[in-house]
């Protein structure tokens, strides 16, 4: 930790204590709950000390990785060289009539209870997805016939030199699991949804029922990062893989759910590298199977 002590002194003056920890273990902060140690994990409070953390990694050419709630997110079993900066502190939501603001690391679970709360509707398809907003946008995440492209407003941005810029829907780029926030690597800092009036009791309605459908289809008994891997054109990754003979397959710690094929789950202490052998056996046997080809949706960082 030597070559970081100029980097830890200056995080130290911009950050309280309990947010900067040092050789972090990522299981403690992904839903895979696999991964190595960062060696530098830190949790901004406000926009001003994320932008500051930034510009501190920039001066000391140090490598840094944002992330939201580690929902969509698989650290391979060497860790992470740098630091990673998380945004679960940077999670207030505000309601303005039929519009909610929410800062990036927000949860969208909060975000549908806030909602709920204020009697909008639209949000319910949200209620059950585990990531923040940020990572909603970014990814234009969606179930159960809904998706951020339909709700959101605007997006407010932070580009790598640090200029923050606001992105109406249509400049957000949004499509399948894709976002101009990804293609330029912006981060998100806020995001405003659009939503209607209606009545709770409707809305709570819908809520249980898509809770009801996620509970009785999903292994939400284990560790995972949802689906695994992206809709394929014209086809459902699930279908392909349970149609190759592949549901429940284990290797080492991790299998293919036999609840639902589509998720890779943490089944017994797995490792990363169990959930990314049992990815590429997946991945091969479905293309050999089907000549289709399977892209993970999670993110994959770290060293082996």
């Amino acid at each position: 930790m030597n070559h970081y002590s100029c980097l830890i002194s200056k995080l130290e003056k911009l950050l309280d204590k309990e947010d900067i920890l040092l050789n972090e273990s990522m299981k403690n902060h992904t839903y895979f709950k696999v991964g190595g140690k960062a060696d530098i994990l830190i949790t901004p409070k406000t926009t001003e000390e994320l932008i500051a953390s930034i510009k501190i990694c920039d001066d000391e050419k140090t490598l840094y990785y944002i992330i939201g709630n580690g929902s969509n997110l698989l650290v391979k079993d060497g860790g992470f060289r740098g630091v990673i900066i998380k945004l679960s502190k940077l999670d207030k939501i505000t309601v303005d009539e039929d519009k909610i603001i929410a800062l990036g690391g927000a949860k969208l679970k909060d975000m549908s209870g806030c909602a709920l709360k204020h009697n909008l509707t639209g949000f319910e398809f949200a209620c059950g997805i585990p990531g923040s907003v940020g990572g909603a946008v970014t990814m234009n995440a969606g179930a159960y016939d809904g998706e951020m492209v339909n709700v959101v407003t605007e997006a407010v941005v932070m580009d790598k030199d640090c200029n923050i810029i606001t992105l109406k829907n249509e400049d957000l780029e949004l499509g399948y699991r894709t976002s101009a926030v990804m293609k330029y690597n912006y981060i998100v800092l806020s995001v405003t949804i659009k939503l209607k009036k209606a009545d709770p009791l409707k809305i709570k309605a819908r809520i249980d029922e898509l809770t009801y459908r996620r509970e009785d289809k999903q292994p939400l008994e284990y560790p995972s990062a949802g689906s695994t891997f992206k809709r394929p054109e014209g086809h459902f990754a699930g279908k392909l893989i349970e149609d190759s003979g592949l549901k429940g397959t284990v290797l080492g710690g991790a299998a293919v759910s036999e609840k639902h094929s589509g998720f890779i789950i943490n089944k017994k202490n797995a490792t990363a590298k169990d959930i990314l052998d049992l990815i590429e056996l997946v991945q091969k046997t479905v293309s050999k199977n089907f000549n289709v080809d399977l892209h993970p949706e999670v993110r994959i960082i770290g060293e082996d």
